[in-house]
């Protein structure tokens, strides 16, 4: 009789990778990015546990924004009287490329607890510098097309 097994905390062998995103279109970043970073290219995903690997993503700053995406708005609001914010894409490209990529690829990671844990394994730099050399991540190759 064979026994459905469920993915264990400890059984999780998590791998560090590291992605280059110099002219690739963020939207196709952050779509590869967020199944490295919950586990679905693996063959023991489940849904209910965070079985995903550790993602850096260096050269944030050479990210491509296709079509007219440079003068989208991004909306947000303080909570204050009178706090709504906008800034465009292609400023939050200029200012703070870290932030964009962030806010990408949490746009396409599951809202919830679990979520939130795996999406704290994504780390993303601007320049080509990253702190996590002791880990020894392997190159993520992410196709542009």
């Amino acid at each position: 009789m064979n026994r459905t097994t469920t993915v264990k905390e400890g059984s999780i062998d998590r791998k560090w990778y590291v992605v280059d995103a110099t002219g690739i279109p963020v939207g196709r970043l952050a779509a590869q990015v967020s199944m490295v970073l919950r586990g679905k290219s693996k063959p023991m995903f489940a849904y209910n546990a965070d079985c995903g690997d550790f993602v850096v993503v260096i050269n944030a700053d050479k990210v491509v924004l296709t079509g007219r995406k440079q003068d989208e708005l991004i909306y947000w609001h303080t909570g204050w009287p009178g706090g709504l914010r906008n800034v465009s894409r292609g400023e939050m490209l200029e200012n703070d490329p870290e932030k964009l990529v962030t806010k990408v690829i949490w746009g396409m990671m599951p809202k919830t607890k679990l979520g939130r844990a795996m999406f704290k394994k994504l780390k993303v730099y601007a320049g080509s510098d990253h702190p996590h050399a002791a880990q020894n991540p392997e190159p993520l190759k992410v196709t542009k097309d």
